[in-house]
């Protein structure tokens, strides 16, 4: 075999095993996480290390009120049952309206990539990578399980991640027991959790939660989410 037919041999190698890791990575880090609870997210460890303390519980579906998955959906996702992972037509809006900044229109399997595995930030690099396991987030798990661990791993104020530690830290009662207007209040701050407090609502905070409890009883109430 010639030099040069020995060379052409091991790119062609070289570029099948480049493939085939582009392909086998994404499905080793999602795919346990379907069954497993996963371990801390990649905002936890990075408040963690900025000398944060966290707050965390991890809790099943049947321990979360049934209140909190559609006042989340009806806050941050309303196409969430429908869509694949991205709203096209949200993203078509906010491009419109920002240019290449393209900001908002992320759903919530986005948020779910982005908080257990990457960073915080709006560049082109992370959007990718975001958008790529996007893609297999949605293909491997079904949609209770990443509504699921949404609302394990969402921050919702300053170090305190996931519906326990939400509900024990703001009302003093487990996930399991939040009213409407409680999990409305939670959905309310999650664009900017570190700023808005649930349990010191301020007028805007007030008027989200009321749009919010709107969105919920428009979109059918708890039973929206059945059979996802």
């Amino acid at each position: 075999m010639s030099r040069k037919r020995r060379r052409r041999k091991r790119r062609k190698r070289a570029a099948w095993l480049v493939l085939a890791l582009v392909i086998s990575l994404p499905i080793l880090i999602v795919l346990p996480w379907r069954w497993l609870e996963p371990p801390e997210s990649a905002f936890m460890m990075r408040s963690r290390a900025a000398g944060a303390e966290i707050h965390h519980q991890w809790v099943p579906w049947p321990a979360i009120s049934p209140y909190l998955p559609i006042a989340v959906v009806a806050a941050e996702d309303q196409k969430f049952p429908e869509h694949r992972g991205f709203d096209t037509e949200s993203i078509r809006s906010a491009l419109e309206e920002n240019g290449s900044k393209g900001r908002g229109a992320s759903t919530i399997s986005q948020q779910v990539v982005k908080n257990l595995y990457l960073w915080p930030g709006r560049s082109w690099v992370r959007k990718g990578i975001e958008a790529y396991l996007t893609v297999f987030l949605e293909t491997l798990w079904p949609k209770q399980r990443i509504l699921e661990v949404y609302l394990n791993i969402a921050e919702l104020g300053p170090g305190i991640f996931g519906a326990e530690a939400a509900a024990q830290g703001f009302f003093g009662k487990p996930a399991s027991e939040l009213t409407a207007r409680e999990a409305a209040l939670l959905a309310a701050v999650l664009p900017s959790p570190k700023r808005m407090s649930p349990a010191r609502p301020s007028p805007y905070v007030e008027e989200r939660v009321d749009w919010v409890l709107r969105q919920m009883e428009q979109l059918g109430g708890p039973a929206y989410l059945e059979g996802m």
